[in-house]
């Protein structure tokens, strides 16, 4: 963990993005269609980042889009898919087929392992042997030990130290104390293991007002903050908004029509084709279209009528 004592922890989200380096390994925020750093990542594509590493846990769209946009080498996520709304993520699957990006599967459990290794200073941290996979063929960095004390047989995980975390929360204030919701995923572990973290919020607050909330990450694990209103769109971030089904429906059935198609349609029209987030949030609708996602608790009816499966 990096420690970052500057009390001015707000900019732009360019001049954020800019500082993350090519080759960086990358612990992105949030959960299949949940709190993924979305801006960050479409302004991640539009500077040309490269040749990535990311490790999480079950995730979506976001690493998908990292996926098509060029910006990952290597995937170690537990899962890449839209579960059964909308199937398999298909620039992941495609990259993956192409050989431009590396699968590095593993597990829930073992990407909480391998960040806590890192948390707590240690080169490793053991855990119940994993079987009825083939995940130890795919990662031979484990190394498998019989316990001194029960005789059990243990897998042992090397510590992962991303460079940067990116993430999305509710709020923060100037100095970078971090207002998160849960369910918290493996975000917090993910700031506290990475030697960055660049935090998108929905709002920034005074000093004064997150003392009355109280933060969930304390500003020294904070590189730098943007105040971005809906910046984990087409996902959620609830309790503020839900994910926005119908955009994640356009985007997958223009992934699913092939790569050409979906640089076209969907790269440059949503990332390449606007200069900045205000830009993309009037491409998607505007504030009526982004409003209607807040309403998502008003009742059956309306969360029936977002989420149902009449698209």
């Amino acid at each position: 963990m990096g420690i970052h004592s500057s009390k001015d922890k707000v900019c732009s989200l360019s001049k954020a993005v800019s500082r993350i380096e090519d080759g960086s390994i990358i612990a992105v925020g949030g959960n299949l269609s949940a709190r993924e750093p979305m801006a960050i990542i479409r302004e991640m594509i539009r500077q040309g980042k490269c040749n990535m590493h990311s490790i999480g846990g079950a995730h979506g769209v976001d690493i998908d889009l990292l996926c098509a946009g060029g910006v990952l080498r290597r995937v170690q996520n537990s899962y890449v898919g839209f579960e059964a709304d909308f199937g398999l993520a298909p620039n992941y699957r495609r990259m993956v087929q192409q050989k431009k990006v590396i699968p590095k599967d593993t597990d829930c459990v073992a990407v909480l392992m391998q960040l806590r290794a890192s948390v707590y200073g240690l080169p490793f941290m053991p855990m119940k042997l994993v079987t009825g996979t083939n995940i130890l063929d795919l990662h031979p960095e484990y190394i498998v030990m019989t316990c001194p004390y029960t005789g059990e047989k243990l897998s042992l995980l090397p510590a992962v130290k991303p460079d940067w975390a990116i993430i999305h929360a509710h709020k923060s204030d100037p100095k970078g104390n971090i207002k998160l919701h849960p369910p918290y995923f493996a975000d917090l572990l993910a700031i506290e293991a990475s030697q960055n973290s660049i935090v998108s919020v929905e709002e920034i607050v005074s000093e004064e007002e997150m003392d009355k909330i109280g933060a969930t990450v304390p500003y020294y694990e904070v590189t730098a903050v943007v105040e971005l209103p809906f910046g984990a769109h087409p996902t959620s971030c609830y309790p503020d908004y839900t994910y926005d089904r119908k955009h994640l429906a356009e985007y997958v059935k223009l992934a699913n029509r092939g790569e050409d198609v979906f640089r076209k349609e969907y790269l440059e029209k949503y990332v390449f084709g606007v200069k900045s987030h205000d830009e993309y949030l009037e491409l998607v609708g505007g504030h009526d279209a982004l409003e209607e996602l807040t309403k998502w608790n008003q009742g059956t009816e309306k969360w029936c009528e977002l989420l149902g499966r009449n698209l």
